[in-house]
């Protein structure tokens, strides 16, 4: 089975062309100014994060206004806009705009729509040295507790030029807290600069295994199996993690035999890493 495809990205809605998962989806809107998209989020929940302009929002008749701000992904941190099950929406391009829309099942049709400004997201640093990169939660039960969703989890990560991202590589495929939640997973790439690339690497207990270059407007779609991403020298890849599975609880298992790499990262911290 294949797990990785490049998305055109043309005016409009742009849709993976495989998609092996069975809750998550993914669709990037491209719109110039005073462009308009409308739809209906039915059965699923979805969580519109601005990758770049500016764009107004009505969610069943609730507006917000010019939502965005940051002119790329690798300059700042998002806004977004949460669209419940069960919702007819639109939204109008303010110049032109990027829009990512992941989205999962969801039974919830009595959540209210909501935005999520950068001052909700929360900033830090995972790994050291090498595999150093830094993540910006978006909608996560850790970090943004009081915001409602049934399934997604979603957040950003930049890994700078030539470290590694997931690493040690990491599963999530059952439920087992605290140790494991069971999760499937995507990864929507940029590059900075565009022209560059990264490599991805995954695999899974089956024997499955497949190595994929990152190209700016990849993804990768990960329903189980360990996974990690490493920049190319010279370039910073973006990637919009997103999730969902029987519950908002994040819960990994390194590679056995990989996984003491975490014990590392106390001491290249402490040494300036």
């Amino acid at each position: 089975m294949k797990y990785h495809a490049i998305l055109t990205a043309n005016p409009g809605l742009n849709t993976p062309p495989i998609n092996p998962c069975q809750l998550l989806d993914f669709a990037l809107l491209k719109l110039s100014a005073g462009e308009t998209h409308s739809a209906e989020s039915g059965e699923r929940e979805i969580l519109a994060v601005i990758l770049g302009g500016k764009a107004t929002f009505e969610i069943n008749g609730q507006r917000f206004e010019k939502v965005g701000g940051r002119p790329n992904v690798f300059s700042g941190k998002p806004h977004s806009v949460y669209i419940p099950a069960g919702a007819k929406y639109s939204i109008q391009a303010e110049g032109n705009v990027e829009i990512a829309l992941p989205s999962a099942p969801s039974d919830q049709t009595s959540l209210q729509p909501y935005v999520i400004g950068p001052e909700r997201v929360a900033e830090g640093i995972w790994g050291a040295a090498n595999f150093k990169r830094y993540f910006k939660r978006i909608l996560t039960s850790a970090a943004q507790p009081d915001l409602p969703a049934r399934r997604l989890i979603v957040g950003e990560t930049l890994t700078p030029s030539g470290n590694w991202s997931t690493y040690p590589p990491h599963k999530h495929q059952v439920d087992d807290l605290p140790r494991q939640a069971y999760h499937e997973e995507m990864y929507y790439f940029k590059v900075s600069p565009a022209e560059g690339f990264g490599l991805c690497h995954y695999y899974n207990e089956e024997g499955e295994e497949e190595n994929f270059t990152v190209r700016d407007n990849s993804i990768h779609m990960m329903p189980r199996g360990y996974h990690t991403v490493a920049s190319a020298p010279g370039y910073t890849t973006y990637y919009l993690w997103f999730l969902a599975g029987t519950q908002r609880i994040q819960a990994t298992v390194d590679d056995p035999n990989l996984g003491w790499v975490t014990k590392t990262v106390a001491m290249l911290k402490e040494l300036g890493h």
